[in-house]
């Protein structure tokens, strides 16, 4: 049995003013189409987790963030692929253009209690919890 790679992944969780988080939906064409995502995207050889995240966030969205916090990464095992994904919290920085989509079907800014209605991928599952958990604690 031949061991499945694992892709080194950042993703923001990009938050405004209101509590919103941004989320990105992939493209139909793509692994996991039509699902909405943490924008972000695969780390380069020798390059941080927040270079990567600055670098796909400006080429995906075309805007600035300033990172916050990062929460726990999680291991994802798909059919053909495992990711292990970074996150961080963030905001967009204070100068930034809005962001477009880039690459992806369509952006949108999402309330918490809107999650439950959209297809997420699994492995932010754990994700969304931990920021559910944080919010809940402030």
């Amino acid at each position: 049995m031949e061991a499945r790679p694992v892709v080194q992944v950042v993703c923001a969780l990009i938050e405004d003013d209101q509590g919103r988080l941004l989320l990105a939906q992939r493209p139909a064409h793509k692994h996991l189409g039509g699902y909405w995502e943490f924008p972000g995207g695969k780390l380069e050889p020798d390059e941080t987790a927040e270079a990567a995240l600055h670098r796909e966030i400006h080429e995906e969205l075309g805007c600035r963030i300033e990172l916050g916090p990062a929460l726990s990464p999680v291991t994802h095992a798909y059919s053909t692929i495992t990711i292990c994904l970074r996150p961080f919290l963030a905001r967009l920085a204070p100068a930034s253009p809005p962001p477009e989509p880039r690459e992806h079907a369509a952006l949108r800014w999402v309330a918490e209690h809107e999650l439950a209605s959209l297809a997420i991928p699994e492995a932010d599952a754990p994700i969304l919890a931990e920021w559910r958990a944080r919010r809940a604690a402030c």
